[in-house]
């Protein structure tokens, strides 16, 4: 039978930009473990359809893998912003369109992350003003396709698949 195991104490420290918990944990068979993991805030991400069904993704830099990946645009969730706040703000700010939003479901990041992923779909979406981005963001506007963003989809080279995948099958999109 699998339990949850005991936390014994966690502590929050910095590595660079990033803050990480290391949290220790009693395992059913009593031993002591430290684990890592990345405290992050919640976030929210989008499948956003044009008016005429193309997907809006965002086309940058990435540092993590080194390569200039196509995502969903998305975003951290401010302190005192609700999930469709940030998720209308997030879409506006780095591609200058705006839609109907729809909430889908929350989806978890990683097994080492306290990111909670807040999904959603924009649909009509148009745009009405250029890009407002942050001074770290470098990002082109790319509209794609339905049938190719499902093959985006199966490359594994999207960062927030899961919205990917939750939208199209809440859109019933998905063959």
């Amino acid at each position: 039978m699998i339990t949850v195991w005991k936390k014994i104490k966690e502590k929050i420290f910095k590595a660079g930009f990033r803050t990480l918990l290391k949290k220790t944990f009693q395992l059913p068979d009593n031993r002591i473990v430290d684990f890592d993991i990345k405290y992050e805030g919640p976030a929210a991400c989008v499948l956003a359809l044009t008016e005429d069904n193309k997907i809006i993704l965002t086309k940058q830099f990435r540092p993590g893998p080194e390569k200039i990946l196509l995502e969903l645009p998305g975003g951290v969730i401010e302190i005192n912003e609700t999930p469709t706040e940030a998720m209308k703000r997030e879409l506006l700010e780095e591609t200058g369109y705006t839609g109907d939003f729809k909430f889908v479901s929350t989806s978890l990041d990683c097994a080492y992350s306290t990111m909670v992923r807040h999904n959603f779909v924009a649909t009509n979406c148009r745009k009405i003003q250029e890009q407002n981005l942050d001074k770290n963001e470098f990002i082109q506007v790319v509209k794609m396709s339905l049938n190719d963003f499902r093959e985006h989809l199966r490359t594994g080279e999207l960062t927030d698949i899961e919205t990917g995948y939750i939208g199209l099958d809440y859109l019933e999109l998905l063959s």
